[in-house]
């Protein structure tokens, strides 16, 4: 008969909820803050509570905003469009190049409204590199371009902000390369930075601050609504009272126009090419482009310098065109400068695609008749100031 196997005394476990809890104090995070211990960890389980969020959100973010447009900006470099061929075949060797000014990356629709420009030749419109500005780039590209079409000389022309960049690569093309450099055409442009009033002056800069301070603002179309509707907060908020009063219609209106022409626009100049845009303002060596322009080089004609403005200053709401005008008259203009400042009736800022009739008229009835006199002159003529 088997043995049998001692019976085993089952032993009942004496439950206590008191050390329960003790343990978990024991073993918690922080049981040994003893010095506002309670207060330490509860910032620490907001701070884990908050954090997570945040870094969900900022996962999201990254992936979805900025990444994208960070692939597409790197594949992004200057073109040159052609828009109009010159009007006479004797002109076919000469080339007017447009530039656009701050926020703009294609010059081709302003190109496009300016036909008059094809009676000094070619005309052709620049769309930058939306990653950022690099004159010397450009300068090659025109160059090439140049060579490719039989092109022995350039008109460059940029609009607001599009004008210093107008003359660093006319200055570049001036003195590297065997292209003549005609004229620099400066449309509303501010020569340097006290020439920007101050109210765009301090959106430029605030955009500088996000971009600096946000990972990612560059590319961020996110962020970019953001600042872009702030930059207009004058014309939704009332400061008037003691306290921010907003027009829910015109903030509306703001977004909107921002997601038209800003966000969705395939067209509009990214964050970052903005950035550099404004750099080059703050950073202007464009006194000093006009001196070099100035500066005699071996069979090369000294290239004219052509300011267009409003004739009321006052219309210029973005740049002090009297300062600039100052500047240009005492660096271009003088017994031997070639300066011709012609002030149009009716516009604003650098608007040729608003008033294309009031543009494409004083191209023809000033601008056309000035080139033609100082390409033709063995001299360069004095400076004029003209008045349409």
């Amino acid at each position: 008969m088997p043995a049998l196997l001692p019976r085993h005394r089952t032993t009942v476990a004496d439950y206590s909820d008191e050390r329960r809890r003790a343990r978990l104090r024991q073993t918690r995070t922080g049981h040994h803050w003893v010095r506002f211990g309670r207060t330490r960890r509860v910032l620490v389980w907001l701070a884990v509570w908050v954090l997570v969020p945040v870094l969900c959100a900022g996962s999201v973010y990254w992936m979805h905003d900025v990444l994208p447009q960070q692939v597409r900006l790197a594949t992004t470099q200057p073109q040159i469009h052609p828009v109009y061929d010159a009007q006479r075949s004797s002109e076919r060797d000469t080339a007017v190049v447009e530039l656009v000014g701050l926020g703009h990356l294609d010059a081709t629709r302003t190109a496009i409204s300016l036909p008059t420009l094809s009676r000094i030749g070619q005309v052709w419109a620049v769309r930058y590199d939306n990653s950022g500005i690099d004159t010397k780039v450009i300068s090659n590209l025109i160059t090439t371009h140049a060579r490719d079409r039989d092109v022995g000389s350039v008109v460059v022309s940029g609009h607001s902000m599009g004008g210093v960049i107008a003359l660093e690569v006319a200055e570049h093309l001036y003195r590297d390369t065997d292209l003549a450099v005609d004229a620099v055409i400066l449309d509303c442009t501010p020569l340097d930075l006290h020439a920007v009033r101050a109210q765009s002056r301090d959106a430029g800069e605030d955009l500088l601050r996000w971009i600096g301070w946000i990972p990612g603002a560059r590319e961020s179309r996110v962020l970019r609504l953001f600042v872009e509707v702030a930059a207009r907060q004058h014309r939704f908020v009332d400061p008037s009272t003691w306290y921010p009063r907003i027009d829910p219609s015109e903030l509306r209106e703001v977004i909107g126009e921002v997601l038209r022409e800003k966000i969705l626009s395939r067209r509009a100049a990214s964050n970052g090419l903005i950035e550099s845009q404004f750099r080059v303002i703050v950073a202007s060596g464009a006194i000093d482009n006009l001196d070099a322009l100035a500066d005699p080089r071996e069979r090369k004609p000294r290239p004219a310098i052509v300011f267009l403005r409003p004739r009321v200053a006052a219309a210029d709401r973005v740049v002090d065109v009297d300062y600039s005008q100052r500047i240009l008259i005492d660096h271009s203009g003088g017994p031997e400068g070639t300066l011709l400042v012609v002030k149009l009736d009716g516009t604003g800022h650098a608007n040729p695609n608003q008033h294309p009739v009031t543009y494409n008229d004083a191209i023809a009835d000033r601008i056309v008749p000035f080139l033609r006199s100082t390409t033709d002159a063995q001299t360069p003529p004095s400076a004029a100031v003209g008045e349409p």
